[in-house]
């Protein structure tokens, strides 16, 4: 099984070994709650949390 990671930049979570929102390769297993983000021009959270791409982000990193 394939352990998923999430960027410690941008909380983007992950299989691979670098982030392919941000580019880095500071990825983490330790993070807690995700949030789908699926239209973030238009989702409140996406704004809160300062996301605009969309896909499988981590709530906390760390």
């Amino acid at each position: 099984m394939v352990r998923e990671m999430a960027c410690r930049k941008c909380k983007f979570v992950t299989i691979g070994k670098v982030c392919p929102v941000c580019k880095s390769s500071d990825l983490t297993p330790d993070w807690h709650g995700i949030a789908l983000i699926v239209d973030p021009e238009n989702s409140h959270i996406a704004k809160t949390l300062g996301i605009t791409e969309k896909g499988k982000y981590a709530l906390k990193v760390i």
